[in-house]
């Protein structure tokens, strides 16, 4: 979460809009080509490529530096030039920094991957199966069949002013910033799972790889949007991407006309050594959530959000929404002039049908605050503003139905709010994960509650990591995944 400076307009309704989009589709945008980055304002290079691949690294926490995952990764992808259609080709591999789940190709041949997705996948055929895809990508072409980037930034543009009536605000809400990528077509996308699951058939890779990590997604987007809101795990904002369940089915049609499952190869061995010790979700640096808290060492403060909020740290935000999508809330820090008191902010515009009457000054953990509602059509929200020095720290709250007992929840979220203590600070470290070997008697669902009980989900989560069903049972011995403090 970064600061937001300048006055900017929301409708009652985009605050919403910005969580729920947010928090219940990220993981499946995250996985498009539907790309924004951010300008980073660098003039040290006229080379459109340097700046770039300089956007890519500000919007996706830079580079993740690790030798044995670098090697792993380089090895992986020389098979696979050597087993495309065009061997001629030069890539180069860089990790980046980021929880999201994405991965993608420049024409230049310059191929990024988060280690969020290198978190998610199960063995290296699904790595594989990944790098494959992007490298289809740059062979067939595609992106010299995109339209052009000005075109696709207008179209970005009216479809964020629909939801919100800055388009600036519409970017961040979206993304990252104001220079898009274009997305690929629907058809590009499948072509380029046919030409990828082939690639890696060649290069002696399981090319089930790809149906077994598609799989996973899902199951990462389904953990993200909360089993109750379904349909969430659907939705794709910017682009015409093929749904999961579609990709999954052809990926296994691609497959079949290479090997009946189990031909090819996993390396499962090598993968798992290469991740062991791998950052797991947030980074410290930019904020991290463990359950209903938020905590943010280099800021230095903490706070929870209420039950059953499911948490989103952005890089612009803190979004979080209720299992259902009926209730949501986004925190974030803004500018706001000194001499303006924070009554006078939140009734200055930046919010439709604030109520003026309801504006209330209190004190939240020796901090001034001050307090007002608003109303649409549809939504009712709860405003905070909490002043810190020179910075202010918004605390937006919404509900389909506002009830006493609603508004006190939010209202107990907000008192949550203090002052990391140096020590806390010292201590804040990321999760990582942790190979280990399944001892005799052990269960996912054991490893999960007892192993991994500081994360949401934490069963679930360990079935997904391990590429385990829901009735896979575990091996003494088997090498296995969890995340660990």
């Amino acid at each position: 979460m970064n600061s937001v400076h300048g006055k900017r307009r929301l409708r009652g309704l985009g605050v919403v809009a910005i969580a729920l989009a947010l928090t219940a589709c990220s993981s499946l945008v995250q996985t498009e080509h539907a790309i924004v980055l951010p300008d980073t304002g660098r003039q040290g290079s006229d080379n459109p490529v340097d700046r770039g691949h300089q956007r890519i690294l500000a919007a996706y926490g830079g580079a993740y530096n690790d030798a044995r995952l670098t090697a792993l990764l380089n090895k992986t992808v020389d098979r696979l030039v050597a087993a495309s259609e065009r061997p001629d080709l030069k890539y180069k591999v860089m990790v980046l920094n980021s929880p999201a789940i994405n991965a993608f190709a420049l024409p230049t041949g310059q191929l990024y991957v988060t280690r969020g997705l290198i978190a998610l996948a199960s063995d290296t055929s699904e790595i594989a199966s990944v790098m494959s895809h992007e490298m289809a990508h740059v062979i067939a072409d595609h992106a010299s069949m995109r339209q052009d980037q000005a075109q696709q930034a207008l179209i970005a543009s009216r479809v964020v002013s629909d939801v919100l009536s800055d388009p600036s605000v519409g970017a961040l809400a979206l993304a990252k910033s104001k220079v898009a990528l274009a997305s690929f077509s629907r058809a590009q996308e499948l072509e380029a799972d046919g030409i990828g699951v082939g690639i890696a058939a060649r290069a002696g890779f399981d090319p089930y790889g790809a149906a077994r990590f598609l799989t996973a997604m899902g199951r990462h987007a389904e953990i993200k949007a909360g089993a109750s809101n379904p349909d969430a795990r659907s939705v794709d904002l910017m682009s015409t991407h093929p749904a999961t369940p579609e990709r999954i089915k052809n990926a296994q049609i691609n497959a079949r006309q290479y090997s009946a499952p189990g031909a090819g190869e996993r390396d499962k061995a090598a993968y798992l050594a290469a991740v062991d010790g791998l950052v797991y979700g947030d980074d410290p640096a930019d904020g991290f959530a463990r359950g209903r808290r938020f905590t943010h060492p280099r800021f230095g403060f903490t706070f929870l959000v209420p039950e059953d909020f499911t948490i989103d740290n952005t890089a612009q935000a803190v979004v979080a929404v209720k299992e259902g999508g009926t209730q949501a809330m986004r925190f974030d820090l803004v500018g706001v002039p000194a001499e303006q008191t924070l009554g006078a902010y939140l009734t200055s515009g930046w919010m439709d049908n604030v109520d003026a009457a309801s504006v209330q000054d209190l004190t939240i953990a020796g901090f001034p605050t001050t307090t007002a509602t608003a109303k649409n059509e549809e939504w009712s929200f709860r405003l905070y503003a909490l002043r810190i020095g020179s910075e202010v720290y918004r605390f937006i709250y919404a509900a389909k139905t506002m009830t006493p007992a609603v508004d006190q929840s939010f209202r107990a979220s907000v008192d949550s709010f203090r002052r990391l203590s140096l020590s806390e600070i010292e201590a804040s470290k990321p999760l990582r994960i942790k190979v280990l070997a399944a001892k005799p008697g052990e269960t996912a669902e054991f490893l999960g509650q007892h192993r991994m009980a500081h994360l949401d989900h934490a069963v679930e989560r360990f079935r997904m990591i391990n590429g385990l069903g829901a009735s896979d049972t575990l091996k003494p011995g088997e090498q296995v995944k969890i995340v660990v403090e």
